[in-house]
């Protein structure tokens, strides 16, 4: 089937199944272009949020269909997914995902993924024609979806574009507010990098991706300096003139079951194609810029 091109416009209406922190940067910023902005919460609370900020707020928790959700789809031009699949996959395909293919004005489709796709590579480089091999349960339901909606794409002739996202930080989340908290650890563990993502690159990336992406396609979305999590401890803690958090050994530390599966990977992930094929200059290249950015904003 053949796939329109759908650059920004008047007419442009972008529908976020899970409209929060990353999501909502973005609308924000489409919004002041004049986009139509609506998206679901969990909750009547999030409802009342969305609504506060001018878009087309509605519920949406994953259990059944919404005709209201229908509706927007069918008026929508761009639908962006920020909800995590659960054990039956993921909730939007499933209730809604034959109203996005059916949509006669939908051209594109964004998901937000994971770098955990591709499992631990001990450090190594992966790029997105590295084979995906997680090593969770939580990565496999990620590429799981992936795959449900590159298929979807396909079948529809409408773009699906998968984002592959490291650990997303910006204003009121990031390492910052841990060091301020008192709750910031420096776990030592030999070896162990991870990428990162401030929020705004994100919205960066996914907003190129909407004004180029026709066929197909999957993205890292990271920054360009994997470092050791204890490294960027130390430089928020100086930033505030804090005092150093001191080194714990991550073999013998408390940590959670989640915190063990995340530090169970360690790799490099490459965003070449992100800058060649979306053009996207990252604003916070590294950790350094994005959190000294945040703090000389107040935050």
């Amino acid at each position: 089937m053949a796939r329109r091109r759908w650059g920004p416009g008047r007419m442009s209406h972008l529908f976020c199944f899970g409209l929060g922190y990353s999501a909502g940067v973005l609308a924000a910023r489409l919004a002041a272009q004049g986009w139509t902005i609506s998206g679901t919460s969990r909750d009547a609370g999030g409802v009342a949020a969305l609504t506060a900020r001018g878009y087309r707020g509605m519920m949406f928790d994953g259990t059944s269909a919404s005709g209201l959700i229908a509706d927007e789809l069918h008026r929508a031009t761009h639908v962006l997914l920020s909800i995590p699949p659960d054990a039956n996959g993921d909730p939007a395909l499933r209730w809604h995902g034959d109203d996005m293919a059916a949509s006669p004005s939908l051209n594109w489709i964004g998901y937000f993924s994971t770098v955990g796709v591709y499992g631990d590579s001990a450090g190594a480089w992966v790029d997105e024609d590295t084979d995906a091999r997680p090593g969770s349960e939580r990565g496999q339901r990620r590429l799981d979806a992936e795959r449900a909606w590159l298929a979807l794409g396909e079948d529809s002739g409408k773009a699906a574009i998968m984002f592959r996202l490291p650990g997303i930080y910006g204003p009121g989340r990031s390492t910052i507010d841990d060091v301020k908290a008192g709750t910031a650890r420096r776990l030592i563990k030999p070896g162990q990098v991870f990428n990162r993502i401030h929020v705004d690159d994100i919205a960066s990336a996914v907003q190129a991706s909407m004004g180029r992406s026709t066929t197909n396609r999957i993205y890292n979305v990271t920054d360009d300096l994997p470092s050791p999590p204890q490294d960027v401890v130390a430089y928020a803690a100086q930033l505030l003139g804090a005092t150093i958090p001191p080194d714990i050994e991550f073999a013998t530390a408390a940590v959670s079951a989640m915190g063990r599966s995340f530090y169970s990977e360690s790799k490099r992930v490459s965003n070449a194609r992100m800058k060649s094929e979306l053009g996207v200059l990252l604003a916070y290249p590294s950790y350094r810029e994005g959190l000294r950015a945040i703090v000389d904003a107040g935050g």
